[in-house]
């Protein structure tokens, strides 16, 4: 497994601190407003990185934060009149039910910056302790980035390059820092802010000391991987690193992982752009498996482009998908069934021992089916071989969608109940990696549109025409094709 490493610059091995078990980090959003598409993209991407952790067998410890203390959510707070900590913990909530949506799991440990001050305080001391920071006549407490050599390693600048692409947020005693590269870590107060206790005064921390703290505690001194999107390079990963490297005395993380940025129609996401949107809102356009389905259609590192017609053409690619499982599993279902029929009318001897899971009777599989199941572990393979390319979800992607065409074009009612399980249960595991829901989405889309079909047969008894054609229209909408036939009335996907 190669993985392309921000430190350096090229495609590295995948070699883990210590056998079997990955420590990774990835930075989480900060917490004041419902999360944005671009929020999504480093979500569903490392959370795809660390599936196929453990799809190969890895144990993952996964760390990602919430920032719940910063000016946006003080801003926010005062606006309300109400405690920032409302603030933080309303937007954390509704995080996590878009996370949810997006089929995102949960992190291991979810650390939240007002609830590692204490750590904080202890690093900030030990950085004084040992001459990397220093204390300004206000109370201010900044990382001295001269007395850190390797500083600028990770973004590949060096420090007289530094200062034009800083965004750090000027504070109350900027004047005392001793170079323009140095970097907040303590900030004193402001009034009506949050604050606490500390050697130096009433404030509050830096951005950069909480992933350095919360790393280091729920992780360790050395991490395996740390991620975020390309924005965090510098300078928030960059003071990272320095913070990290010069408080523990140790590597912090061996590889870093950054995921490109996200577009608007060709155009930078903004506000005063209109082109700003939130999770929430394209959940009330899309099912949110689309907007995963989009996000991983592309590779990770590469810019990626969101707009109206890309979101449909993913949207048909995971339905060709959905039908493929749930013809599938249609099958599996009469085959079993005929198994089941079968099985009843042999003698002793004659069929499977009972109990034996008929699905594991691969002796059934005919001489076709054994060359069709050899071509789509194949394509397992190649599924892996792409996976295992720095986590190339684009080709991932094509792999499964050739495993759909072999599905489609070799299952039917004649075949073997081993062979279809093999095929389903094979685009099922594959999609899940990728956190990709195939039937249990696609089934509850199913009972949605037979109760449709049901109200519609209801309104056409009672002669009320005009809502069973409001009903066919709205199935139109979806993609839904109905057929009378003798039997009663069928339907397809488009």
């Amino acid at each position: 497994m190669k993985i392309f490493n921000t430190l350096s610059r090229r495609k590295e091995e995948f070699v883990p601190l210590e056998p079997g078990k990955v420590k990774m980090y990835v930075c989480g959003p900060t917490v004041y407003n419902y999360i944005h598409i671009g929020n999504a993209r480093p979500m569903i991407v490392f959370d795809t990185v660390r599936r196929y952790f453990e799809y190969k067998g890895y144990e993952v410890n996964f760390v990602s934060n919430f920032t719940d203390v910063d000016d946006k959510i003080i801003n926010k707070a005062l606006e309300e009149g109400v405690d920032a900590s409302v603030i933080s913990e309303r937007f954390i909530a509704e995080c996590k039910k878009d996370m949810a949506g997006l089929n995102v799991k949960p992190a291991t440990t979810h650390p939240q910056a007002t609830k590692e001050i204490e750590g904080m305080l202890a690093m900030i001391r030990t950085l004084i302790e040992k001459g990397h920071a220093y204390v300004a006549a206000d109370g201010t407490v900044y990382f001295r980035t001269e007395s850190f050599p390797e500083y600028g390693k990770l973004s590949h600048k060096n420090l007289d390059e530094l200062q034009s692409g800083f965004r750090e947020i000027k504070v109350t005693g900027e004047e005392g820092k001793e170079d323009p590269n140095d970097f907040v870590l303590w900030k004193p107060k402001k009034e009506g802010e949050p604050y606490w206790e500390s050697p130096w005064c009433e404030g509050r921390p830096g951005w950069h000391i909480e992933c350095s703290v919360m790393a280091k505690r729920y992780l360790g001194d050395e991490i395996d991987i740390h991620a975020g999107g390309e924005d965090l390079i510098f300078p928030h990963h960059e003071n990272e690193i320095a913070q990290s490297e010069c408080a523990n005395g140790k590597p912090f993380a061996k590889y870093w992982m950054h995921n490109g940025f996200l577009n608007i129609d060709n155009k930078k996401m903004s506000k005063s752009l209109g082109n700003f949107f939130t999770v929430r809102e394209i959940s009330e356009k899309y099912d949110l498996q689309v907007l995963r389905f989009f996000m991983l259609s592309a590779h990770y590192r590469s810019p990626l482009n969101f707009s109206a017609e890309l979101m449909e053409a993913s949207k048909n690619g995971l339905e060709r998908i959905r039908t493929a499982v749930g013809k599938l599993t249609e099958l599996r279902q009469k085959a079993r069934a005929a198994a089941a029929q079968a099985a009843a009318g042999s003698t002793a001897g004659d069929g499977a021992a009972a109990g034996q899971p008929v699905d594991a009777d691969t002796a059934s599989l005919t001489a076709a089916e054994q060359e069709n199941v050899a071509a789509a572990k194949e394509l397992v393979a190649k599924y892996e071989a792409a996976m295992d390319d720095d986590f190339n979800t684009a080709d991932a992607v094509s792999a499964v969608f050739e495993l759909v065409k072999l599905s489609n074009s070799t299952a039917d009612e004649g075949s073997s109940l081993a062979y279809v399980s093999y095929l389903k249960e094979t685009i099922e595991k594959l999609c899940d990696v990728m956190g990709i829901v195939t039937e249990a989405k696609h089934e509850a889309l199913d009972a949605e549109i037979e109760a449709m079909i049901q109200e519609r047969q209801e309104a056409r008894k009672a002669k009320n025409y005009a809502l069973a054609d409001e009903i066919r229209g709205k199935l139109s909408d979806m993609g839904i094709i109905l057929e009378d036939t003798r039997e009663g009335v069928k339907w397809k996907r488009a």
